[in-house]
Formats: structure tokens, C-alpha cells, sequence
């Protein structure tokens, strides 16, 4: 099995406050480093009841300073929101404090709607259109300080914090591949363009000083319980919070339901179900099969699992099945086989 990663959004669930959905992603970092999950990454959303992770570089440090070897990183933070020196700056203060733990994916979307994009007041002139710029821009940042330059991220020169470039579409797979970096596909809700991307990716993927070779990771919902009917109802929180959010009413993580008969229409099924598509949802066993089958079919080099639980113990526990699954399936592969890159 691929090393193993972990996509959490610090969900706040109806109910609670951010104060508790920033301590349990804490608690559930500290149990992924002890279960061995490769990383740790969270991602930026904007103006989301439901999301305490906007301030992803400050939750970063949080989580960093709470754990000892697991890497922890952003997955992602939306550059077009910011700009690259102030993201140097802030990674690289990340980077000193937490030495060769920090990575730094990079997302082209503002994670928010059009009104609060327009409310984190970046130059409207440089937006996603810029955003191949604004990555090269980054780069040089991390770069050793040159002759001359008269712009430096202090700290953050020469401290080359790992890149990854995130997408859900053919453009990010291209221009992860131009630049040499890793590349992460959101298909845990995005699944459309899944294979094409990562076949554009590979087959157009040029070296660099950061990889040899083309990485992918792949996003996965995964939703393990006891048994198949657990996870299932676990399932219905992300379900509720993706028709709330499509009815343009995102708000708190909802516990979770029996049914969702009567809490969406016929159309609002077949739209979740389809974004869904790559999600696992059951008992250790029916969840064993469906990382086995989705490995042998999509070929990831890694995997980054999330899952947006209402429960705090019941995603603990869900993320430990998920691990020992991943354990057992790793002494069951031949030594002559490695998936590390």
C-alpha cells in the first residue's frame, strides 16, 4: 500500500466552537503520528461555518508544535489570495521553527466564494490568472539569496520548503509537470478529470532540483466504523454538509442522520453521490477491499484520506482502522515491490 496521508479541515460541528475543532484536529494529528501516517496537511477555506482552518499557516504551527516527526503542511493554501512573499515568509518561519516537517501545497482556486474573494482584498488584477508567476515567484523566495537581490524572505531563503501543486483539473496537472513539482488530485470531491490529469501528468513531467520522477497523490474519503451500517450513518454528516453547501448554506457540521430520505431531492443525490465517488464507507473489511481495488486501479504514489466526521472519537477511530489496514496490506506486498519515491 502507498504511504498514507492524512486532509483534515478542522470541521466544527453544530453545536461547538472553533476553540474544540482546533484542539481535536491537534488530538487527531498527534494519533496520526503515532499510527504512521506519512502527513498532516489542512487547507484553506474562507467564510465556511463548518471550517476552522483559514489561518491554514497559523494552524500549521499549532499542529506542528504539538507533534514530533509527522510532516505537516497545507493541502492547500489558495495563492491567489496572498502574496508569494508573505506566504515565504510565513513558511519559512514554519520551516525554521519545524525543520524538514513543513510542506507547502499550493492551490489556484480562492476557496471561498466570489464575495469574500473579493473581501481578503489581493490585487484583483493578480488572481488565477497569475497563479503559474506567482508559484515561480514563490520559488525564488526559498532559493538561496543571489547577488544582488534586493527582495529576500527573511526567514525563508535558502530553506527550500518542499512544493506540491494541488488541482482538480487538466491545468494543474500540466503545470505540476512543467515545473517538476508533486502533484495532489482533489478526486475525494472532484472526481471527473481524475485519470486524464494524472495520464497528462506523468506522460508530460519534467525533472527538477526538487524530483526526479512524477508523484501523485490522490484525496480519498474514507468513513470506517465496526461494521458497514455505522459508517454508513457516520457518512451522512459530509453528505448533509455537501446539499447545504450546493444550496449555497454551508454552516456547521451536522451530526449524523439515519437516513437521508426527505433531506435532498433526487438531483441533490445524484450531484453528491457523483462528487462522492471516491469515498469508502464501512466495516475494516469492505474498506480493505476498496483500498486494495482503488490502489491496483488509479496507481497513486500516495494517498491523502479525509474524512469529515461528527464525532471526534468515531474519526479517531476511523483514521486508526484506515491505518492498520494499511499495515496489514504492507506486510502482505512482496519486499521486491516499493512504493516510496
Amino acid at each position: 500500500m502507498p504511504p498514507t496521508s492524512i486532509l483534515d479541515l478542522a470541521p466544527i460541528c453544530l453545536g461547538s466552537d472553533a476553540s474544540a475543532a482546533l484542539r481535536n484536529t491537534l488530538d487527531l494529528a498527534q494519533h496520526a503520528e503515532g499510527w504512521g501516517y506519512r502527513r498532516f496537511w489542512l487547507a484553506e477555506h474562507h467564510n465556511m461555518p463548518g471550517i476552522a482552518s483559514a489561518a491554514t499557516s497559523v494552524v500549521i504551527g499549532h499542529v506542528a508544535g504539538g507533534t514530533k516527526t509527522i510532516r505537516v503542511g497545507a493541502g492547500g493554501v489558495m495563492l491567489p489570495n496572498h502574496s508569494p512573499l508573505v506566504i515565504a515568509e510565513q513558511f519559512g518561519t514554519l520551516a525554521a521553527l519545524f525543520p524538514g516537517r513543513i510542506e507547502l501545497g499550493l492551490g489556484r482556486a480562492p476557496g471561498t466564494d466570489g464575495l469574500t474573494a473579493r473581501a481578503l482584498r489581493r490585487d484583483e488584477g493578480r488572481g488565477a490568472d497569475t497563479f503559474p508567476e506567482d508559484v515561480l515567484e514563490l520559488q525564488r523566495y526559498f532559493k538561496p539569496v543571489q547577488p544582488g537581490q534586493r527582495i529576500r524572505a527573511v526567514p525563508g531563503a535558502g530553506l527550500e520548503v518542499p512544493l506540491w501543486l494541488l488541482g482538480s483539473s487538466l491545468y494543474s496537472a500540466q503545470l505540476a509537470a512543467a515545473l517538476g513539482l508533486p502533484f495532489a488530485f482533489a478526486s475525494h470531491f472532484a472526481p471527473d478529470l481524475l485519470r486524464p490529469a494524472v495520464e497528462i501528468y506523468r506522460a508530460r513531467f519534467q525533472p527538477s532540483p526538487q524530483l526526479a520522477q512524477p508523484y501523485v497523490m490522490l484525496g480519498l474519503n474514507v468513513f470506517a466504523a465496526e461494521t458497514d451500517a455505522e459508517a454508513r450513518r457516520l457518512f451522512t454528516s459530509v453528505q448533509q454538509a455537501f446539499v447545504t453547501l450546493r444550496r449555497g448554506e454551508p454552516g456547521p457540521l451536522p451530526p449524523p442522520v439515519d437516513t437521508m430520505e426527505g433531506r435532498w431531492s433526487a438531483a441533490e443525490k445524484a450531484t453528491a453521490e457523483h462528487a462522492l465517488t471516491y469515498s469508502l464507507v464501512g466495516s475494516a473489511e469492505t474498506v480493505r477491499r476498496g483500498i486494495a481495488q482503488f490502489v491496483e486501479r488509479e496507481e497513486p504514489d500516495d494517498i491523502m484520506a479525509t474524512a469529515m466526521i461528527f464525532d471526534h472519537l468515531a474519526r479517531l477511530r476511523s483514521f486508526e482502522i484506515l491505518a492498520e489496514i494499511g499495515r496489514d496490506l504492507e506486510a502482505q506486498r512482496p519486499a521486491s515491490i516499493s512504493f516510496e519515491r
